[in-house]
């Protein structure tokens, strides 16, 4: 077969691991990251070189953005349109870019996250900031290398005049690592260059005396500590909190809403609003009622409280904690360096190598200077010679076909200076004046001396890059936007911690509907209505603040704050409103839930355990199991915070067991060990842990009795128990556990389901 010679046989794995490298690479070097010199990534060098060649200069009328993005695709950026013009919308984003490289005409996006309007109409030119970044590129100050497909030349870094690397930041995900640098003020960052070109020794934590911290375009507070900043700047690693600034606007009659104006870095400010919305509407924080964008030009968010006798702060922690209005910046100083591959640096380490290019560019543009001058001062030597023999040389040209040879044998001229001297329009010999051309060759001797005396001393060159910082300060530096703030203690809020302490009663009925009355009236359940073919399942005390537990028969607790439950007008809310209670599955219990208390938990068929009270929330709509059975008939009989130290049981067979409660483990959750034993198809009816000492009330539903002495009924658990006392073996309950007739439903038999 023609060609298959050159077919060659490769291990498949050598072959894949080859050419993801390659891929690799390239994608770290030529997309992701930044470099350490100008800061910028291949594509935003593109484009500002392309808009260079545009001639899109600050003082010059824009051009359409699609002929900046074709220029950039067709000669430099052989990549899809769209990218390389979202490209160029981030670095004219006022709220994305610290320092925007672009100064764009018409619609470039908003913080809502609205994207901007297509290129074709929109406009764009570099800004001041921008020919910065570009200054002294044709001086020879750095390398430039074939575009891809060869037909033209590229920069392979710009000269960077600006600090473009920390001032505006940067952010990026290559193959197996990333990049993100915060942007900071630029006036910070030059007085921190200044202080290490005087000071080549000076350490990262000197160099935050001038470079506190990152300098956000947003604003906002950064609420992060200096040993957390100081890690973060030494290790070239780290994570920072950044907060949105807010402020107390009194109202008339005592009132006050909380005025949100700056939100915090890359947040979109539409997404933030809705996320409150949503906490608010799902009243996950019934301390608000309403959020408002009211902002312009300006951001101003309003957060409407609920009462006006809430604390600002406690409101805002909450806020902080569950929305972005707090988020976390991270610090990641992956950079490709100028041996070009990747590498973490530190604070300083960024610097120098900035300073290192600037000097670099400083040498070089130096260089080229003094190149361009010796080779003017060669042309002004001949043209001297011609001035000084004019005539000669007008004469010579009229005689020879070829003046060149003559010119260069009679007056000792070589090539270059005998084509300038024939290449003069005959109107410039009017300028060969010999005092001009001495002038001239006198200030250029000089300019060159002056270079050749920095370019020998070092300390020199760094002493004008010194004053071209000071300048570049002049131009750019501006007042920093982000406050740093101490770290404020860490403050961890419920929902139920900034509603107001109010008593009421939570009312169950059989078919999993629920209400909240004011107040702690149990003797006013009696007269609740109920709908039809219903009636009370469960009713018991709360308060407004109080997470309330509900327990299903399959072992499932469901969750909400009693702030949520429907008032008492009316039949309330059927729990599907509240919760994604499985189909054929209902409630069988409910309670108020003290998240550090320690409950018990008993079933039907006699198996109990310990429960932390946080284990008896959940936060999911959907439940989350708690309970877990042998059999289907097994389901919750009793929950119910622990007083003693002791447990008594009553079971259907009119036997009492009374035991220890540290028998029973205390777990997350589970099924259970067995409380008392029972006989073939017995039923438990009640379960109450009590205090040994203060004994336990039977309740017949007739006549009680306190049990002092249980001594009769003590054994361990898992045992029959004996017998209850003579006038409550026909059904009894203990008094005050929840099962009593007005508690537990009407009609009250002596068994509680």
């Amino acid at each position: 077969m023609e060609g298959g010679d050159r077919i060659q046989d490769a291990p498949i794995r050598l072959e894949l691991e080859s050419r993801y490298l390659a891929y690799a690479l390239s994608t770290i070097i030529s997309r992701s990251l930044p470099d350490v010199r100008d800061g910028l990534k291949p594509v935003h060098r593109r484009i500002l070189f392309a808009m260079r060649g545009l001639h899109l200069e600050p003082n010059l009328p824009p051009k359409k953005s699609a002929r900046v993005v074709g220029d950039v695709i067709g000669k430099y950026h052989p990549h899809g349109d769209q990218a390389a013009y979202d490209a160029m919308v981030r670095l004219a984003q006022e709220f994305a870019a610290r320092y925007p490289l672009v100064d764009g005409q018409g619609n470039f996006g908003n913080i809502d996250g609205d994207s901007a309007a297509a290129m074709r109409y929109t406009e764009a030119r570099l800004t001041r900031i921008a020919m910065a970044l570009l200054e002294d590129i044709d001086q020879d100050t750095v390398d430039f290398s074939d575009t891809y497909d060869g037909s033209m030349t590229e920069p392979r870094v710009l000269p960077a005049r600006f600090p473009n690397l920390l001032a505006n930041g940067s952010s990026g995900i290559a193959v197996g690592m990333s990049t993100s640098i915060p942007p900071h003020n630029v006036g910070e960052v030059l007085d921190a260059c200044m202080a290490l070109i005087d000071n080549v020794e000076c350490t990262v934590a000197t160099l935050m005396q001038f470079i506190p911290g990152p300098d956000f375009p947003t604003g906002g507070v950064l609420v992060s500590d200096i040993a957390e900043r100081r890690e973060a700047y030494e290790t070239g690693r780290g994570s920072l909190r950044l907060r949105a600034r807010w402020h107390k606007e009194p109202l008339d009659h005592g009132l006050w809403n909380l005025v949100v104006t700056e939100i915090p870095y890359q947040v979109q400010k539409s997404r933030l609003i809705e996320r409150i919305a949503v906490l608010i509407t799902e009243k996950k924080c019934p301390f608000l009622v309403d959020v408002r964008d009211e902002s312009d030009a300006v951001i101003r968010i309003v957060l409407e409280p609920r009462s006006s006798r809430l604390d600002p702060d406690m409101v805002m922690a909450y806020l902080f904690k569950n929305s972005e209005l707090e988020t976390r910046v991270t610090i990641n100083f992956n950079v490709i360096t100028s041996q070009i591959r990747p590498e973490v640096m530190d604070l300083k380490s960024l610097l120098q190598a900035w300073l290192a290019h600037r000097f670099e560019v400083h040498t070089r543009r130096a260089e080229y200077e003094l190149n361009q001058i010796n080779q003017r001062l060669h042309l002004l030597a001949g043209y001297l010679i011609v001035h000084l023999n004019i005539d000669e040389v007008i004469a010579i040209i009229k005689v020879h076909d070829d003046p060149a040879p003559a010119l260069m044998a009679r007056f000792g001229l070589d090539a270059g200076q005998a084509e300038a001297v024939l290449n003069m329009r005959l109107r410039s010999l009017r300028k060969l004046e010999e005092m001009s051309i001495r002038k001239e060759m006198a200030e250029k001797a000089a300019r060159a001396e002056a270079l050749r005396e920095l370019l020998a001393h070092p300390e020199k060159m760094w002493g004008d890059i010194r004053t071209d910082l000071v300048k570049t300060k002049k131009s750019f530096a501006d007042t920093r936007r982000t406050t740093l703030a101490d770290v404020t203690k860490e403050i961890t809020l419920r929902p139920e911690d900034l509603v107001q302490k109010e008593p009421v009663t939570v009312i169950l009925s059989q078919k999993g509907w629920v209400k909240a009355n004011k107040g702690h009236d149990l003797l006013a359940v009696e007269k609740v209505r109920f709908k039809a073919e219903d009636d009370l399942l469960r009713a018991f005390t709360a308060y407004a603040n109080q997470q309330i537990s509900f327990v299903a028969r399959s072992g499932k607790v469901y969750s909400v704050l009693a702030h949520r439950l429907a008032d008492g007008k009316g039949f309330g809310d059927p729990l599907s409103v509240l919760f994604d209670v499985d189909s054929g599955d209902r409630v069988v219990w409910g309670l108020a839930v003290e998240p550090d208390r320690e409950y018990f938990v008993t079933t039907r068929l006699s198996q109990g355990f310990r429960i932390l009270g946080r284990d008896l929330l959940t936060n999911h709509r959907g439940g989350k199991q708690v309970i877990s059975y042998k059999e289907e008939e097994d389901y919750p009989l009793h929950i119910h915070p622990v007083v003693g130290s002791a447990v008594a049981a009553i079971s259907r067979g009119r036997n009492m067991l009374v035991c220890n409660l540290d028998e029973f483990p205390l777990l997350p959750k589970g099924k259970g060990v067995r409380i008392l034993k029972l006989a073939r198809d017995e039923l438990l009816v009640d379960v109450v842990t009590f205090d040994p000492e203060l004994g336990v009330t039977l309740d017949s539903g007739k006549k009680n009795m306190l049990l002092t002495d249980v001594s009769p009924w003590r054994g361990h658990r898992g045992s029959r128990g004996s017998m209850l006392p003579f006038g409550f073996r026909s059904g009894a309950v203990f008094a005050g556990t929840g099962a009593s007739p007005l508690v537990a439903g009407k009609g009250y038999t002596g068994e509680l389901f």
